[in-house]
């Protein structure tokens, strides 16, 4: 018998990698702004963050330079911080931006030595998904995202 489908699948971007890391530094590297911003974004991204508090109701604010020369204003607000564990956190754009909203659970699991780690970003409709995969390329930017933190952390684990 078959496990039924998450209520929202249909809206849900998902991706689980396992990081060459353990948990304590793939945590450090995404609640810290001096580590955020060089990772952070799809492949030729550059960030400038304006403002990161990791605490409920904290809010990261981080513009997003892309390759073609423009800006990508973003606002995350902090909704659940559980150190080295869970990262819960709605994605807004800022005012006066296309709006691109979702919320996202991150989850950081040891595993022997390394860290399992699964984000899962759940959009208010299937058609604001499917917004965001053909004008951003969400969906490879995500995959594209995480392997740039993967870079990352494979530079900042060497003494």
């Amino acid at each position: 018998m078959s496990a039924n489908p998450s209520p929202t699948a249909d809206r849900e971007l998902v991706i689980t990698r396992l990081l060459d890391a353990p948990r304590e530094l793939v945590w450090k590297v995404w609640t810290r702004p001096e580590h955020v911003a060089q990772w952070w974004g799809p492949d030729g991204f550059t960030n400038t963050i304006q403002e990161m508090n990791v605490t409920p109701g904290g809010i990261l604010r981080l513009v997003m330079h892309g390759p073609d020369g423009r800006d990508y204003p973003n606002k995350i607000v902090f909704l659940e911080v559980v150190e080295p564990e869970r990262l819960v956190y709605k994605h807004t754009g800022e005012a006066g931006t296309e709006p691109v909203n979702f919320h996202v659970t991150i989850t950081f699991e040891a595993e022997g030595g390394k860290t399992r780690f699964t984000m899962t970003s759940v959009f208010p409709s299937a058609a604001a998904k499917a917004f965001v995969i053909e004008n951003y390329g969400a969906d490879v930017g995500m995959i594209q995202h995480v392997a740039r933190l993967a870079a990352y952390l494979a530079k900042e684990g060497k003494p």
